[in-house]
């Protein structure tokens, strides 16, 4: 999709009195404005598993739902598939776990994607702030943001000389250079993601919030690997 087409799918899930974009839809979103996502199909049930011939394992299984919005809590996470043959028992598994743990969550589908390469995880995010306009984050991600809480801001939109000054402030900032000997990952593809980040936000008023966590991070590759995007009407 270009990017009037993904402005136009924002304004059907507003039309429709949605507030949030389900994960696929996300990722339409932010690979509009060039920032990479991983190959992926989305699946009902085992009669979609032929699906699977369109990317390569190994493959990572999610549920998609309006519902939920951290999926790991639910074990709407499946990783390390290693063919298509293993994607229907991981589909019944994930079923029974939802069942269990999300009884009443409306399940659209299951997002199966190839794995992104190892790499250094960050976050990035924007939102459109009452007082402040759009503003845009920076910082280690995973599951250490929440722990860590080491972020950085800007205002949007922004320029590369901020960019860098802004992953710089960041005291995880040695993790992207090569610390302990590791590969360095390539700071210019990480900035030039981070602009177009900021973009989004700056342009579509109607994203109240927009992160994608993790930012997957490996040598001269930057893939969004989850995208997250909460609407408002303006």
């Amino acid at each position: 999709m270009n990017k009037e087409d993904a402005k136009r799918l924002i304004d059907e899930a507003l039309a429709v009195g949605r507030q949030n974009l389900l994960e696929p839809e996300a990722k339409v979103v932010v690979s509009a404005w060039g920032i990479q996502v991983p190959a992926s199909v989305l699946v009902k049930g085992p009669e979609d598993i032929a699906k699977a011939e369109m990317i390569t394992p190994p493959f990572v299984l999610k549920v998609v739902s309006p519902d939920i919005l951290h999926k790991t809590e639910v074990n709407g996470v499946i990783t390390g598939i290693e063919s298509k043959e293993e994607v229907g028992k991981a589909l019944t598994e994930m079923k029974m776990h939802l069942a269990q743990k999300a009884p009443e969550a409306r399940i659209e589908g299951f997002l199966l994607e190839e794995m992104a390469p190892e790499g250094v995880e960050v976050i990035i995010g924007g939102l459109n702030d009452p007082q402040f306009g759009p503003v845009v984050m920076f910082g280690i991600g995973g599951i250490a943001v929440e722990l860590l809480k080491d972020v950085s801001f800007r205002l949007a939109p922004l320029d590369r000389t901020e960019v860098f000054d802004m992953m710089k402030e960041v005291k995880s900032y040695p993790l992207l250079t090569g610390f302990r000997g590791k590969e360095p990952v390539d700071m210019d593809e990480l900035a030039s993601a981070i602009m177009k980040l900021s973009e989004i936000v700056f342009e579509i008023k109607e994203i109240k919030e927009l992160e994608i966590n993790p930012l997957l991070v490996c040598g001269n590759k930057v893939m969004a690997v989850d995208a997250r995007v909460i609407l408002e009407t303006i």
